[in-house]
């Protein structure tokens, strides 16, 4: 299956408690962090969601 590698780019601090948890779900807690998901619908939505804290360094 395809595969997305997304960087964390913002800090959580002072954020909404539901940004924060997509952001756990990402598999990212602190700037800098790299993780790499399966690329589905689901993913791509969490990504949406915190999009001003995260950038795709892969598709």
């Amino acid at each position: 299956m395809a595969t997305v590698t997304v960087r964390q780019t913002g800090s959580p601090i002072r954020r909404k408690k539901d940004q924060r948890a997509t952001l756990v779900g990402l598999g990212l807690n602190r700037p800098g962090r790299v993780s790499t998901l399966e690329d589905t619908p689901s993913t791509r939505g969490m990504i949406a969601k915190v999009a001003h804290m995260v950038e795709v360094v892969k598709d």
